[in-house]
């Protein structure tokens, strides 16, 4: 199918590897000229040559901390015009609330909350006199349903979420579209290091601890970076333009709720 983005400019953060990896390659396969951004320069440039061999689309890669200021500022201005907007950020580490001090909530909103917020309010002024815009916040399932132990993570991208909430239908009139793409457990780096913390803590095999938290999920399975950047890209597509504020879940139905 032709989502109709064939030529526009997408900014993806964290996207050397992992879900921010699979979004970028599905909006290159739609023709998307990208910009792509990640701390690591070694594994951004894997990704950006990979792109530009495989799709023959325009790829920059900026490697820099998006969370700090000099940092976003070289990848806005790097980025220039960008139609298509899809912000992503490792999430804080798990704990316990009676842990956590104020330091510990400011890097969480900073970098999941803070940091999507400012590059929107970089990237929209540009979509809303142009007429046409995307942005897809990668958030997670805790919006939805929390995770005790990530509380740090809840906290942030709720505050998010309820930015978004208000804020994409401010910019909708102007053709602008923001929604929130809610991943669960995904084939990533991230789900190995949580199967790992399992096999040590339990003394199982890492392929017993992944064969547990598939049994809770009812796919029975991990979703994989490329459906999770296909349903990205389709979110980003000329076929989106009625859907405004809303949190996808991609989770393999491990969320149990009915709305």
């Amino acid at each position: 199918m032709d989502l109709g983005i064939r030529g526009k400019r997408a900014l993806v953060t964290a996207s050397s590897k992992g879900l921010g990896r699979g979004c970028a390659e599905a909006l290159a396969e739609a023709g998307c000229n990208l910009v792509l951004n990640a701390r690591g320069a070694d594994a951004l440039e894997e990704t950006a040559a990979s792109i530009r061999d495989r799709f023959g689309v325009e790829v920059t890669a900026v490697a820099a901390d998006i969370v700090s200021e000099d940092g976003r500022a070289r990848v806005l201005e790097a980025a220039g015009a960008v139609d298509i907007l899809v912000t992503n950020a490792g999430g804080p580490p798990p704990g316990l609330w009676s842990d956590w001090s104020r330091e510990d909530f400011i890097a969480a909103l900073d970098a999941n909350m803070l940091t999507p917020i400012a590059l929107m309010q970089a990237t929209l002024p540009g979509m809303m006199e142009r007429g046409w815009g995307r942005v897809v916040n990668i958030t997670s399932v805790s919006v939805k349903s929390p995770v005790a132990v990530l509380g740090l993570s809840n906290s942030a991208r709720t505050g998010l979420t309820g930015f978004v909430a208000g804020t994409s239908r401010q910019v909708a009139p102007h053709g602008v579209v923001i929604n929130n793409l809610l991943p669960g457990i995904h084939a990533t780096d991230r789900a190995t290091s949580l199967d790992k913390g399992v096999s040590e803590q339990q003394g199982v095999s890492m392929d017993e601890a992944q064969k547990q938290r598939e049994a809770t999920i009812p796919a029975r399975r991990y979703g994989t970076p490329e459906e999770f950047g296909q349903t990205c890209a389709f979110m980003c597509s000329q076929y989106a333009g009625f859907m405004v504020g809303q949190n996808v879940l991609l989770d393999g139905g491990a969320t149990n709720v009915t709305l």
